[in-house]
């Protein structure tokens, strides 16, 4: 006869039947705690140890880590300056409105001043001042430029100001690379047109130095004419026939130079860009009137039709119609390239720098504390995984099934070896 089915616990052969389970004990809500505290205690020896183990680790690891310390430095970037060129106006003329539109070109000053603090120009400035590809060991600029992003940090604060953090294991070393990003921002900024007055300044130096060269072109050629036909001078009515053209001609250039400055941040159907286009054909309209009118002047009106110019010093009369109408418009462009750098010296210095980094007295890390608990915290884990899989492979190894598997498996490994 069969008797009741025998169990094996510690060594002992406990007779099953003797405790019977009922029914849901095994499901009940304190089993699977019981069930890990029994693992545990029962190799309770080495899991202290692999505790303990990794808690020696983190605190080794907290105190021979080199520690950080953290420099910060504030700057303000510049508010949109209060345009001069009102009050120059009436001396311009036509060009009155050139100034105008380009407003509001910095509305948001933090974000275009972090974009540059993060180019490639001033990090590559810092890695050369300090030598940190060097100091680092590393292979590239681009691994350099990678390693540096995580020693230095730029934010915009809700009040407008910019900060700028560096970190480093030296005070004085983080105090100068922040510094050095304040500094290096500053010197670029200086060649970069971003204020409205430095746009609208860097807009009129190209078409003054444009128009100081057809100046010159244009005086050359007259000279030639003076050389070629003998004439010094023309008469008066001449003359003033010419400063007349010119000017018209000056008028309408001024106009395109105002037409061309608006359509760069406005559309075609912009109300402003028509009436500057329609005014541009009225006044060329009102030269070619000037130039083919063939009626006499009435007494005393000096303003004559070019063709009524003598025919002997016509070559000369256009020849110095041409370099009165340049001067005339070169000297426009000079009044408003001289409105634009007063602006852009108003503005100055448009980096404000409000705090300096200076050496920090104290220590922004390693946070101690979290690496010993991190330390604590992964060694547990691991050790509450190697108790419940070396419990696993003991109930296994009771097993036949899998002790059979395991004696074949160790048989295909020495039979390997062999």
């Amino acid at each position: 006869m069969h008797g009741p089915p025998l169990a094996r616990n510690s060594g002992n052969i406990v007779d099953a039947s003797q405790n019977p389970l009922p029914d849901g004990e095994a499901s009940a809500p304190g089993s699977v705690l019981l069930d890990v505290l029994l693992i545990v205690t029962q190799k309770k020896g080495r899991f202290v140890a692999i505790i303990a183990a990794f808690t020696l680790l983190g605190i080794l690891f907290a105190f021979l880590a080199k520690p950080t310390y953290t420099a910060t430095a504030l700057i303000m970037p510049p508010q949109a300056p209060q345009s001069s060129l009102s009050s120059l106006m009436g001396q311009l003329g036509s060009l009155s409105a050139l100034g105008g539109g380009a407003g509001g070109l910095l509305k948001n000053p933090a974000d275009l001043y972090i974009g540059i603090l993060q180019s490639n120009t001033i990090a590559d400035r810092a890695i050369e001042a300090f030598h940190l590809q060097a100091r680092w060991h590393t292979a590239s600029m681009y691994e350099t430029r990678k390693r540096l992003d995580g020693h230095i940090q730029f934010e915009a604060a809700k009040n407008g100001l910019i900060q700028i953090t560096a970190k480093d294991d030296n005070p004085k070393n983080a105090s100068e690379l922040a510094n050095f990003f304040v500094d290096a921002l500053y010197q670029i900024n200086s060649t970069l047109a971003i204020s409205e007055a430095s746009q609208r300044r860097l807009f009129f130096e190209q078409q003054l130095n444009s128009e100081k060269n057809t100046l010159e072109a244009s005086e050359e050629e007259l000279k030639e004419t003076q050389q070629k036909t003998g004439l010094i001078s023309v008469s008066g009515q001449a003359e003033m026939a010419v400063r007349t053209i010119a000017q018209a001609q000056a008028q309408i250039a001024s106009k395109e130079i105002e037409l061309q400055r608006i359509r760069a941040y406005d559309a075609e159907e912009n109300p402003e860009v028509i009436r500057l286009k329609e005014e541009i054909a009225a006044q060329r309209r009102q030269l070619t009137v000037l130039e083919n009118n063939q009626q006499r002047m009435a007494p005393g009106d000096t303003q004559i039709a070019a063709n009524q110019v003598p025919v002997g010093s016509l070559e000369y009369t256009r020849k110095l119609r041409e370099v009165k109408y340049h001067n005339t418009l070169f000297e426009v462009l000079s009044r408003q390239y001289e409105a634009a750098r007063i602006d852009e010296a108003k503005s100055a210095p448009i980096i404000q720098v409000v705090d300096r980094a200076l050496p920090p007295d104290h220590k922004s890390g390693p946070p101690r504390l979290l690496i010993m608990i991190g330390f604590t915290v992964c060694g547990l884990l691991i050790a509450c995984g190697w108790a419940f899989v070396t419990s696993y492979i003991e109930q296994a190894l009771r097993a036949p099934v899998m002790a059979s598997k395991l004696n074949c498996l160790k048989a295909q490994l020495n039979w390997n070896r062999t």
